[in-house]
């Protein structure tokens, strides 16, 4: 009992931080990277990256809306994949704002919705293609290095529903990120010193 008790206290305390980051008019500048993977195998060299940069605005405490675009690549001996896409994003961050705790995280739901899409093409075969509508949505844990930077991990449910070759694409993913937390006045500020 003393255990379990000791152990939810610990993930609370761990899980919850001060969250100035997260308020109405902050921004977020960042992205992540997925489905990294580069493999030498002889005969069949391999590379895959999928690259999500995203700027996102707080409109109100914890929730963040803003665009995300996805330039991916995947390509083997005989196949090659090219994924893209653009569209709305929004973030919502979870637990209690203003708790410290020693390792500042915060975790967080993240979904998007917008035009999406894949071609691959292997050899000795047509090209295979989905475009259309597609959705994303998964859980995620930003630790924050100090008030304006963060890293993060996201798992992600990925679909994409439409018309081509192949009318549905879906995956799962993980990634890994970094972020950018920086206050309305503060971009305000640089964009004076820029001019």
């Amino acid at each position: 009992m003393r255990k379990s008790l000791f152990g939810l206290i610990t993930f609370f305390c761990v899980t919850l931080t001060a969250s100035s980051q997260t308020k109405k008019d902050w921004y977020m500048i960042g992205g992540n990277i997925a489905d990294i993977n580069l493999d030498f195998q002889k005969n069949n060299t391999a590379f895959a990256f999928n690259l999500y940069p995203r700027v996102a605005w707080f409109i109100k405490d914890d929730l963040a809306v803003g665009v995300e675009v996805l330039l991916g690549l995947n390509t083997s001996t005989g196949y090659t994949a090219v994924s893209y896409g653009v569209g709305p994003v929004a973030r919502y961050f979870l637990g209690t704002p203003g708790v410290e705790s020693v390792k500042k995280t915060r975790w967080f739901l993240d979904g998007n919705v917008g035009i999406y899409g894949q071609n691959t093409k292997v050899s000795g075969t047509s090209s295979v293609s989905t475009n259309g509508l597609g959705f994303g949505f998964g859980p995620g844990l930003a630790y924050f290095l100090n008030q304006n930077i963060a890293l993060e991990g996201l798992v992600k449910y990925n679909l994409t529903v439409g018309f081509g070759s192949s009318v549905t694409t879906n995956s799962l993913n993980a990634a890994v990120g970094f972020q950018i937390y920086l206050p309305k006045a503060k971009l305000n500020s640089m964009k004076k010193d820029v001019q």
